[in-house]
């Protein structure tokens, strides 16, 4: 797992305000519609795939929204995308909440799930509701996600008014107990195992799963089985839906490559390109040229005139 204010620019707003949504090219524009638990969990008898994308920002929430997707997801892959640690272990719970209340002032539309961070539910239930808790009413966040097969403890936060999304497979807070990151669900009893896992969830009230690097059809099996839908995340094209870390999809991650991943834009090779090219301008004088300079400033505004000459100053 950025505009300037008082522009009328598509996908921009001024402060407090709601974006305007900006339509992929090639696609048809979003919803203006909120998407809300009810309608993730009832995505399947509409027919409807689901789009989910992480984010650990403001302005990575806000593209995400106003690109159209569905869910986004602030992950606890925080610890390797932005923090830089080799795994998601070590990334923290008042870390991940930070970062969910940054993503919240971006996301108008999308629904927004907080991923549980190692140790956050690892306590027992009162440990793990608190928890939750401070994601919904410090973060904004309208639902968690949480790792496993723990079908009492997601009764628990469902019975406390926290919507669950489960994940199961490659569950990567597992890594020591798995021995690393393995397709998981191979072979029959294991297979049994997932399936088995999976029903648990939905019956404890999760309203979606997550399903990481299993057998597309394993992936196709437990989504025929369940009502919820299913997110996909290396486990085929049969889920009702997909789920892929922003700075995967968009070419930002390149230390790892997973098979799953598809890059939409490599903006890492981009973003070096821009950063060169700007080093090479200022280091041979042409950066800033007169067009990027001001002639004269005047006097210091009063506190009245403040606002406007700002403006001014950076128009």
């Amino acid at each position: 797992m950025s505009s300037t204010p008082g522009s009328s620019t598509p996908g921009s707003s001024t402060p407090g305000s709601t974006p305007t949504p900006v339509a992929p090219t090639g696609g048809t524009p979003p919803l203006a519609k909120r998407v809300t638990v009810p309608s993730v969990a009832a995505a399947p008898s509409r027919g409807e795939r689901l789009v989910v994308v992480t984010a650990y920002d403001y302005p990575q929430g806000r593209t995400a929204d106003a690109a159209g997707v569905d869910v986004v997801l602030v992950g606890d892959s925080l610890a390797m995308v932005v923090l830089g640690h080799a795994d998601t272990l070590s990334v923290t719970m008042d870390e991940m909440l930070h970062h969910v209340k940054a993503v919240r002032r971006g996301v108008e539309r999308a629904l927004l799930v907080a991923d549980m961070p190692y140790g956050s539910f690892h306590l027992g239930a009162e440990a793990t509701l608190a928890n939750a808790l401070r994601f919904v009413k410090e973060g904004g966040a309208q639902a968690v996600k949480i790792e496993g097969d723990r079908p009492q403890m997601i009764a628990a936060l469902v019975q406390a008014e926290v919507p669950v999304m489960a994940h199961l497979g490659l569950t990567p807070q597992s890594l020591h107990r798995l021995g690393g990151f393995k397709v998981q669900g191979r072979g029959d009893a294991a297979a049994a195992e997932l399936l088995a896992a999976a029903e648990r969830a939905e019956d404890a009230g999760a309203f979606s799963l997550v399903l990481e690097c299993v057998p597309s059809d394993l992936a196709a099996e437990v989504t025929a089985r369940l009502t919820v839908p299913t997110i996909g995340i290396g486990a085929g094209p049969a889920c009702d839906g997909q789920v892929l870390v922003y700075h995967d999809l968009l070419g930002l991650e390149e230390r790892i490559a997973p098979r799953f991943v598809r890059r939409y834009a490599e903006l890492g090779v981009t973003s070096r390109e821009a950063i060169a090219a700007y080093a090479d301008d200022v280091r041979h004088g042409v950066f800033p040229a007169a067009a990027e300079s001001y002639g004269g400033l005047p006097a210091a505004p009063s506190s009245a005139q403040a606002g406007g000459d700002v403006q001014k100053l950076y128009g």
